[in-house]
């Protein structure tokens, strides 16, 4: 689905692009405008641009969402199993996070009560070697981190505010 799409044209729903905003004003758009483009058909290009609002290459529609308990792994857990994609804020300031490479991040720094960044995440796994991760996907493309994801300490006191505010997206079947 298009990141593109959502950045450009929820700015008229308090959203501010790059700037910061919401997923949750995101899935209000896309439940407005009748769906979300396809990536091939909405590129992210990585700067805003003038919404164009479509539907023709809808990917998907949304009739409404669901916000996740507050801070709660396990909740966090059973909905990324269920449900699919979540959508989460995490602190993400500190350079060790800016500069992520590979394996699992952990930050003892990182505060589980400040957000700066809106990712996704799409899967879980344990590390032999790190133990519990969350595998996330990043909006800064494919050269950062593992091809645009990180895995991120999972079951480590929230750890960077990862499910303080998990929402998902209600689809139309």
């Amino acid at each position: 689905l298009s990141e593109q799409n959502i950045l450009d044209c929820t700015r008229t729903y308090g959203n501010g692009g790059c700037k910061g905003g919401w997923f949750t004003t995101a899935f209000q758009y896309i439940k407005d405008n009748g769906g979300i483009d396809l990536e091939d058909s909405y590129p992210y290009v990585g700067t805003l641009r003038q919404c164009i609002p479509r539907t023709r290459n809808s990917g998907v529609k949304v009739t409404g969402y669901v916000n996740l308990p507050r801070g709660d792994e396990e909740q966090l857990k059973i909905a990324v199993a269920t449900q699919g994609p979540i959508s989460i804020t995490v602190h993400a300031c500190d350079p060790t996070f800016r500069g992520y490479k590979t394996g699992v991040y952990y930050e003892g720094k990182c505060s589980a009560n400040i957000f700066h960044h809106a990712m996704l995440i799409v899967g879980y796994g344990t590390d032999p070697k790190y133990g519990d991760y969350w595998l996330v996907k990043n909006s800064w493309g494919a050269d950062w981190g593992e091809q645009g994801y990180i895995r991120m300490a999972r079951n480590r006191s929230n750890h960077c505010g990862i499910a303080t505010y998990g929402s998902y997206p209600v689809l139309q079947r």
